[in-house]
């Protein structure tokens, strides 16, 4: 594998930090113009610092995003096309349906696949292996404390800078439009959609929660399988609180996961 890093944020860091261990190397950088001097810690290697896929080294063979909605976006489908592999948490972005048909013919004509990490959440492959029979109803539940809503559109409904006097709901819908609404928040809604019944019949609802401390996210399935809840309580990395520390794991386990002989 010659791999490239798109963004340098806190998953990026985590991820930099966890495959170098595993004796995987970094071979180049891509990153918004504005990013390009800065310095990037944590990287044993000298790679190269780019601002566009046509600009990587002639021998990379898997571009990671994690640079969020808009980095998937501005960069998957060229990676795609160039014959990259790309892996991306940055799953909500897939609820654009334009986008979406781009990555698919983009795969397509590149002869490369898109990987979807799973993010902060699990039982994933359950859902998938329902699916293939009658899959009745998904709903996923995603609770955070009302910091962790700060700077999404559950300002313009409640006061998340005031003591709220309960769990409050400030969404529910499908998991399109929340992650079409909340695009720094609802990349769980949109792997629980894509593994199960789709972006418009899986059902959301998103709380503020002003008696926990961390984030927990809760999917209940039913159908013809029987029934089953999940829930987890997630911790942040370190250094972003907004981040998921699961949510970066999972980047790593999908890097380690491909050149396995038996996968799990």
């Amino acid at each position: 594998m010659k791999i490239a890093l798109l963004g340098n944020g806190a998953i990026s860091r985590y991820v930099q930090q966890a495959i170098l261990k595993q004796g995987l190397h970094i071979e180049a950088f891509l990153l918004r113009p504005q990013r390009l001097d800065e310095n990037h810690q944590g990287v044993a290697s000298d790679p190269a610092i780019v601002s566009s896929v046509t600009a990587l080294p002639p021998d990379i063979t898997h571009l990671i995003d994690c640079a969020g909605h808009q980095g998937l976006a501005e960069h998957g489908p060229a990676a795609l096309r160039a014959g990259l592999d790309v892996i991306t948490v940055s799953i909500g972005a897939l609820a654009d349906p334009d986008l979406y048909d781009d990555l698919v013919s983009s795969a397509t004509k590149g002869g490369s696949r898109l990987h979807l990490a799973s993010g902060a959440i699990g039982a994933l492959d359950t859902l998938r292996a329902a699916r293939s029979g009658q899959l009745d109803s998904v709903r996923y539940t995603g609770r955070k404390p009302p910091q962790g809503w700060i700077g999404s559109p559950a300002e313009l409904i409640l006061d998340l800078q005031s003591p709220l006097p309960g769990a409050q709901t400030h969404f529910t819908g499908s998991a399109r439009d929340a992650a079409l609404r909340y695009p720094k928040n609802a990349n769980v809604a949109a792997a629980v959609a894509l593994a199960g019944v789709g972006f418009d019949a899986t059902q959301v609802e998103l709380i503020a929660d002003p008696t926990i401390s961390s984030n927990i996210h809760e999917i209940c399935a039913s159908g013809d399988f029987g029934s089953f809840t999940f829930s987890i309580t997630g911790n942040s990395l370190p250094d972003n609180p907004r981040s998921s520390a699961l949510a970066a794991m999972s980047v790593v386990a999908e890097i380690l996961a491909i050149n396995k002989p038996i996968r799990s």
